[in-house]
């Protein structure tokens, strides 16, 4: 699996933190099929990128440890969450059909997407 990060923003200021968090990569495309009937296509976020999402975004994460984030995978744009991989590694985000369909993409093809994480 490919993973190529191009760009991780976090602006701090003196006084507070005001952050901005867009994660630009290469994954492969994989199915997730822990349910008998169900398969869910994701790809993995970057680990260390994974890690300073989670430190940025502690205490304000919703349920099952999700983040607030708005993609863009080719000409695709929507608005969903990234959930924790398993293991405490990389988080993972789920790539609907509908995308799929309009890129061209199945599992094992690689997908350049673009993270970014809102709430911050």
């Amino acid at each position: 699996m490919a993973i190529i990060v191009t760009a991780v923003v976090v602006l701090s200021y003196p006084d507070a933190m005001l952050a901005r968090v867009i994660v630009d990569f290469e994954s492969e495309l994989w199915i997730w099929d822990a349910r008998k009937g169900d398969t869910w296509t994701f790809v993995s976020l970057p680990v260390a990128e994974s890690d300073v999402i989670r430190d940025l975004t502690d205490g304000t994460r919703r349920g099952f440890g999700s983040v607030r984030v708005k993609v863009t995978v080719g000409t695709s744009h929507w608005q969903t969450s990234i959930f924790p991989g398993g293991g405490g590694g990389a988080y993972v985000l789920p790539i609907k059909r509908a995308v799929r369909l309009a890129q061209h993409l199945e599992p094992g093809d690689v997908a350049t997407v673009s993270v970014e994480v809102l709430g911050l």
